[in-house]
């Protein structure tokens, strides 16, 4: 009665299925590629959080300079 399938995810770049198990070196992404391609994004600041900014743009980051 029971079937044993794997968990599967949509990689978040090409929504191709992705088996969600440790052998998978990029999950939840399908390839390098795709995991290259949304790291990318997140640096181009195509992909954000959402909320209120942390720092102003004319911030000196004086705050920080005691850590």
């Amino acid at each position: 009665m029971g079937t044993n399938t794997q968990p599967m995810v949509a990689c978040p770049t090409c929504r191709k299925p992705v088996v969600w198990t440790a052998a998978e070196k990029f999950k939840p992404f399908c390839s390098e590629r795709c995991k290259m391609i949304d790291l990318g994004d997140w640096a181009t600041e195509a992909h954000k959080i959402p909320g209120p900014p942390l720092l102003s743009e004319d911030d000196d980051g004086a705050d920080f300079e005691s850590y």
